[in-house]
């Protein structure tokens, strides 16, 4: 039988083995594209065996899923810390966008995957999708429950609605990624800079502090 130690030792070293053939399919994908991203090809970045990523995948489906829940669950860790830190409804809209951009510039090679996976790649050979375009709604669905609670509470205007500004500040935040990809010199710190004013000046009425 095997002892808890070795079990807990066991999945431990499975884990960190599937997190490197998603990094790996991830940055195969920004690099050569994901038609191109085979896994004999993500498989020889790493150095293993194609038939390494057979154990831990089911399929290239099956992988491609996980890279897309990797990143999706990266930004929200990298994001909502940062948000929940402000004490008040400006700065915590204003983290909201500047996180959002921030980890799209840390993490460039995510966002030319996803984009990728997105043009060529959303639907698994049985007709499934990878990547649900509901997952925007919700991001949008979520922005404005937040605009909304805080007007409620007087930190921003009552006069603007909450569910159009949602999907706007969405809209500025989700086409960078495209932008990245057409674009690899884009400035999305100037850009940042420039939005951040914009929603700032729209939904509190004044200038930046």
């Amino acid at each position: 039988m095997v002892s808890e130690p070795e079990r807990e030792q066991r999945t431990f070293i499975e884990t960190a083995r599937r997190k490197q053939i998603v990094g790996a399919a991830i940055d195969t994908i920004a690099e050569v594209g994901y038609g191109q991203a085979s896994l004999a090809r993500i498989a020889a970045r790493i150095g293993i065996s194609k038939g390494v990523i057979s154990y831990h995948f089911a399929s290239k489906d099956d992988l491609i899923k996980q890279v897309v829940i990797d990143v999706v669950e990266a930004g929200r860790a990298y994001i909502l810390p940062r948000v929940f830190a402000e004490p008040t409804g400006p700065a915590m809209l204003r983290a909201y966008i500047e996180s959002n951009l921030a980890f799209m510039r840390e993490h460039r090679n995510y966002m030319v995957a996803v984009v990728e996976i997105l043009r060529n790649g959303a639907f698994t050979t049985d007709g499934g999708r990878r990547v649900d375009g509901r997952d925007v709604d919700v991001a949008a669905h979520l922005l404005q429950e937040q605009l909304a609670r805080l007007q409620a509470g007087g930190e921003l205007r009552s006069d603007f609605d909450p569910g159009l500004m949602a999907v706007v500040i969405r809209a500025a935040i989700d086409v960078v990624p495209h932008r990245l990809v057409l674009d690899p010199d884009f400035d999305i710190d100037k850009y940042a800079k420039e939005i951040v004013n914009v929603f700032d000046r729209a939904t509190r009425g004044g200038g930046t502090q």
